[in-house]
């Protein structure tokens, strides 16, 4: 009796796998088809984030990220639609389907991998120290017992913590809603540095004119990724196709010449 007992537990187990193996299996991703169905494709971003998406003088959103959506979306036969988020809650807009992707010069990490579904890199990338021009600072020794801005949410973040040493010597950093205003409080002394993207730093400096320069020792190299949700495969191998194919035509260089004077992506390279 205890022999047939076990026998028909162990049976009983194997079955309740078996369903369970193929529920999984047979779960499909719809991730593609739900916007091909709703003909739009939702993009969330910073929309004060110069060049990859951020709103002109005209208050459109623009920027080299925004471009190449507008371009993808086209290939795939989709209205784009802009949505500004909060960028310190980005996650969770994408987890609640509030946006679709987080496109907006967005860093690949190992920890963002471990939560969200990624494209290939796009673009390279790294994190640098802004500081006025008459700024002693030449160095990250030099901001020692300084107080140092970020963007509240961002990499920046991370690399002033993941860079050995650095932020154990700071006096404080400072979190900012966005780097244009942590950039506005480095004008007027309240730091003394602001950690951010090298690309969204010399595009900040070449357009606005700020005596404003970046230290020749950068924190961390990066590369931006569009991020999805968790197994949204489907939708990001289309969009990733939809990449490959303007990469070859031509198409993202000329787009990223437009916005950089030059084709600094890495796709296809």
């Amino acid at each position: 009796m205890k022999k047939l007992l076990a026998l028909l537990l162990v049976l009983l187990v194997s079955l309740s796998l078996f369903a369970q193996g193929s529920k999984e299996a047979t779960k499909e991703d719809l991730s593609l088809k739900k916007i091909q169905d709703k003909g739009e494709f939702i993009l969330g971003l910073d929309d004060s984030f110069p060049p990859m998406g951020y709103r002109d003088e005209n208050g459109e959103i623009v920027g080299f990220d925004i471009d190449c959506a507008k371009e993808v979306c086209s290939r795939l036969g989709v209205k784009l639609i802009c949505q500004p988020i909060d960028w310190a809650a980005k996650e969770q807009e994408l987890a609640t389907y509030n946006i679709d992707c987080i496109w907006n010069g967005f860093t690949i990490t190992p920890e963002r991998l471990e939560n969200l579904t990624f494209s290939d890199p796009y673009v390279k990338n790294a994190q640098v120290c802004v500081v006025k021009s008459n700024s002693p600072v030449n160095t990250l020794a030099d901001l020692k017992g300084k107080n140092v801005g970020v963007q509240a949410g961002s990499s920046a973040q991370d690399a002033i913590s993941d860079t050995e040493g650095f932020e154990a010597s700071l006096k404080s950093v400072v979190e900012f809603k966005d780097n244009l205003i942590a950039l506005m409080d480095l004008e007027i002394g309240g730091v003394d540095a602001v950690v951010m993207d090298l690309l969204v730093a010399n595009d900040n400096i070449n357009r606005s004119g700020k005596d404003f320069r970046i230290i020749s020792e950068s924190l961390v190299a990066e590369e931006y990724g569009i991020g999805f949700r968790k197994g949204d495969v489907a939708l990001r191998d289309a969009v990733q196709n939809a990449l490959n194919d303007m990469a070859k035509d031509g198409t993202l260089a000329e787009i990223a010449t437009k916005w950089f004077g030059a084709d600094i992506t890495v796709v296809g390279k």
